[in-house]
């Protein structure tokens, strides 16, 4: 990254955020010093709670969700244990206004408003999202975090580069308990589903000024596809030191690995070669007996947090992870014919993939006084690198197909593998400063305004292509909120940001066109009731990206071959709205529900990206029935998505509605009973999808799909202490 923007950015911050720092100094009217409090819990309101009283959203400010001008929903342990959640496909598949593409077994997308979700955090730093090519992120298991906190629209002053969809921020768990305490618990379920976990506190010293905290977790399971297996094992460790009585350190490591056998690459055939649709059993596999898919993340932090005497705080974090992939694969592309079942022809592929990430992130933020007034502010610098790297490994002959609609995979030959060599690698730097202010303009009225600047570098190489080096440079990115109490318990809000997507397309003249810009506008009221037991919001929301790369025909330069070129062109706009409540609405019960409604459509006025739903209503409550019945919590939930579809651009020629390929409405059904057996003792039964309705995410670009899970039932015993 250039020297010159490091020194000047690094000059901008600390011009700003001294003065403010001094002035905070002072304290109050008086000139007394203000007495720091590390916080070394996270914000939540309890142990069963559905909501949460602060979360960090789309600002670096810790605001409640009342006062944060944008879509937040968090997803909290308990809600986590209570629906049975186990991996972050999990999660998304259970929060309002975002959705999940399963187009393979192994391999989804996560979507939000209409655009892909390219934002995956942990503790707000960036982790790999190499979707394309590694299962890991979407299999990643929740047992090593608190809570989930997802912020839609534009989240470019945290993120960086990106879509304007949503960032999915994963919070670890903490150690911060003085005493001994945690959890052990054991699973069972169908497809012969076996689970551990172990979560773990514990006190190093005498005085609980240093703590430590383990989690483990080992799953085994088969599947109601054929052929597929995971075997998946995580381990985490952190310690936490209270080096001063206003300094706290916490450093950890975390180890996730997925043993898949049998995943399918493709997906399944939505046709036959007459155009009939093929209505596969949802156990149907396109995987071979040796086909596997191996991942493994490292991930190692460490965090230092310091109260001044003033009140304001300086964070400093370190992050590096490390992704590895090794994948044996088999893709059956083409059409069966019903009656022979021939027709599909295979394609193997085999890689070693790797990706490691460093990221370091400073920030200063607090309070300081202004015109008689108290507002906050944050500043801070985040630096970022991702290596990737893949590798392929050739593969021999191979055998013929036969009668497909016979297939199960268990004996096909596996080919002759050759040596690994060169496919695929990238480097991709961020460097950014920012700063934010929250103003106290009035009691009621609270305005936020912010800005990133950011360098972004991207550099690589595929096999079979010229070498390609995307740079931007000084990307601003700007965010403004508006607050304003109507009362102690509803707020009007309205906000702007925006968000930069880098393209390596090039213009007529050889240059990578400019980034492509989203825009995301919202506004709304948010409530909080029951002493803040309870929080709702209804939004409405403006989403526009332009500058998207459009074919506009070939070009020469310096006598080399013909090229194709591009122009910028408006592209997408998505509007719509979102309505959720989270919260314990009287005492034992718990509800989390949500309704979402969008139209997304491009320049021309056509849908776009309408394999993602476009209406989403979740649900998922539980009551801890009263007196004697007391020992005993029920719950159930009901997940509504709208219709999707695509076009399958090689459908066969007498294909039914010309090749459209649509996952008509429905709705998933599921429930669940936990009984305490004893003080410390309980057993939890949750079964999902009760009424067994069959569905399917599709791969639009090879016109193939891949089935979702029928009833699933599953068994927990948990002893806490």
């Amino acid at each position: 990254m250039d020297k010159q923007f490091k020194m000047k950015r690094l000059a901008v911050l600390v011009g700003l955020a001294l003065p403010l720092l001094a002035q905070a100094q002072t304290g109050g009217d008086d000139g007394a010093a203000v007495m720091p409090t590390v916080q070394v819990s996270s914000q939540k309101l309890g142990d069963t709670s559905y909501t949460v009283g602060k979360a960090k959203g789309g600002t670096p400010l810790d605001l409640s969700l009342r006062d944060t001008p944008q879509s937040v929903s968090v997803v909290t342990q308990q809600r986590i244990e209570d629906q049975g959640l186990q991996t972050v496909t999990d999660v998304v598949n259970n929060v309002v206004g975002i959705s999940v593409n399963q187009y393979e077994t192994n391999r989804a997308g996560f979507t939000a408003r209409g655009f892909d979700i390219d934002n995956l955090q942990i503790d707000g730093v960036p982790t790999t999202w190499e979707q394309s090519w590694s299962s890991g992120e979407v299999a990643s298991s929740l047992a090593i975090y608190d809570r989930v906190e997802v912020v839609r629209g534009a989240t470019g002053l945290m993120t960086g580069a990106g879509n304007p969809s949503a960032a999915i921020n994963l919070v670890r768990k903490r150690a911060t308990s003085k005493e001994l305490t945690g959890s052990a618990e054991i699973g069972i379920g169908n497809w012969n589903t076996r689970r551990a976990q172990a979560d773990v506190s514990t006190p190093l010293t005498k005085d609980g000024s240093v703590r430590a905290r383990v989690v483990g977790e080992y799953t085994d399971a088969d599947s109601w596809v054929d052929l597929l297996s995971n075997k998946s094992k995580t381990i985490y460790a952190t310690v936490e030191a209270d080096l001063t009585p206003f300094t706290v350190l916490d450093v950890g490591f975390s180890r996730q690995e997925n043993n898949v056998k049998g995943p399918m690459w493709g997906g399944l055939s939505y046709w036959y070669t007459n155009g009939n649709q093929t209505n596969w059993d949802v156990s149907k596999t396109a995987a071979a007996g040796w086909t596997r898919w191996d991942n493994s993340y490292n991930n190692a932090f460490a965090n230092l947090r310091h109260t001044f005497d003033n009140g304001w705080k300086l964070d400093a974090s370190l992050t590096r992870g490390d992704r590895r992939g090794d994948s044996q694969l088999l893709y059956l592309y083409g059409y069966p014919d019903a009656t022979t079942g021939e027709g599909l022809f295979p394609f193997a592929g085999a890689y070693l993939t790797r990706t490691k990430q460093t990221n370091a992130n400073l920030q200063l933020s607090g309070a300081f006084d202004l015109a008689g007034r108290k507002h906050e502010a944050a500043f801070g610098y985040m630096y970022s690198k991702a290596d990737f790297t893949s590798d392929r490994r050739p593969e021999g002959t191979l055998a013929d197909l036969g009668n497909y609609n016979n297939w199960n995979g268990a004996a096909y030959p596996e080919p002759t593998w050759g040596a690994a060599t060169f496919y695929e690698q990238s480097v991709t730097k961020q460097e950014a400063v920012y700063g934010v202010a929250r103003f106290s303009l009035a009691d009621p009225l609270k305005l936020i305004v912010g800005a990133r600047v950011t360098n972004y570098q991207r550099t690589g190489q595929v096999i079979g292509s010229a070498a390609y080096d995307v740079k931007n440079d000084n990307e601003i990115t700007p965010y403004a909120g508006l607050v304003y109490d109507l009362n102690n318990t509803y707020s009007l809000y309205a906000s702007y940001t925006s968000i930069f997507q880098p393209q390596q397309e090039k213009d007529i003249n050889g240059i990578a066109l400019d980034p492509i810009r989203g825009k995301a506008a919202e506004t709304g009221i948010k409530g909080e009731f029951l002493d803040g037991r309870v929080n709702a919001s209804l939004a409405l929301f403006h989403i526009k990206q332009d500058n998207l790369a459009q074919a506009a025909g070939t070009t020469s330069h310096n006598g080399g071959l013909p090229e194709p070129y591009y122009v910028g062109s408006d592209g997408a706009t998505s509007r719509g709205v979102e309505m959720e409540v989270n919260g314990e609405l009287a005492r034992g019960w718990n509800v989390s529900a949500g309704y979402s409604i969008f139209r997304a459509q491009d320049a021309t006025g056509a849908d776009f990206n309408s394999i993602y739903p476009r209406k989403l209503f979740r649900v998922f409550t539980t009551y801890n029935l009263p007196g004697e019945l007391s020992k005993l919590t029920v719950g159930g939930g009901v997940n509504y998505e709208g219709r999707t579809y695509t076009v399958d651009p090689g459908a066969p020629g007498f294909a039914t509605n010309g090749g459209v390929i649509a996952q008509d409405a429905f709705t998933l059904v599921n429930l669940m009973a936990r009984y305490d057996i004893s003080k410390n003792l309980s057993a939890q039964l949750n079964v999902n999808n009760v009424t067994d309705k069959k569905h399917f995410g599709m791969f639009a670009a090879y016109g193939a799909i891949t089935y979702a899970a029928p009833r699933t039932t599953s068994l927990t015993l948990k002893y806490k202490f």
